[in-house]
């Protein structure tokens, strides 16, 4: 089988381009996270059991540990102190009362919107300092990266309307 030629021009190092992606990622996540988990009034904790349960549309606690990578124990204190704070809501399933299922309130829904919202504004402030052009090549770069790696970003997603 014939390797396909790299798109890179010579001297192109992808272990540097790779480098740089993960810490503007990580540059990213930060200032994503940072002002909206202070405005929040919860834990990064927390919240990390909220997004699961929001990915998910509802977990049981055992799919929570294993989630979040902790013991079942630990996940329903968290889940007692969501649940105290109108954020989580406990449910029995209909075929085995002994299953309870995670589900999110409509006061958590308005939270992480509103964190969301938090989050996408702080990116684009960073993003309103840069040059157009650059604007440009970084969305078109990430629209890019998000193909080859098998998840592309929607047609008609918010990263689709600003180009």
């Amino acid at each position: 089988m014939r390797a396909r030629p790299s798109p890179h021009p010579p001297g192109h190092d992808d272990t540097a381009a790779a480098a740089a992606l993960v810490d503007a990622a990580g540059q990213a996540l930060v200032l994503a996270t940072s002002a909206a988990n202070e405005n929040s009034g919860v834990s990064t904790a927390q919240l990390r059991v909220l997004a699961v349960v929001d990915q998910a549309g509802s977990v049981n606690l055992t799919q929570l540990a294993l989630a979040l990578h902790t013991a079942p124990s630990s996940a329903s204190r968290l889940c007692d102190r969501l649940e105290a704070a109108d954020l989580l809501r406990r449910t029995a399933d209909e075929r085995d009362r002994r299953e309870v299922w995670l589900v999110l309130t409509p006061t958590a829904r308005r939270l992480l919107d509103g964190l969301g919202r938090q989050r996408r504004e702080s990116i684009a402030a960073v993003m309103r300092r840069m040059a157009p052009d650059d604007r440009a090549a970084l969305l078109q770069g990430l629209s890019s990266f998000a193909r080859a790696s098998g998840v592309p970003l929607a047609e008609d997603g918010p990263a689709a309307q600003a180009s």
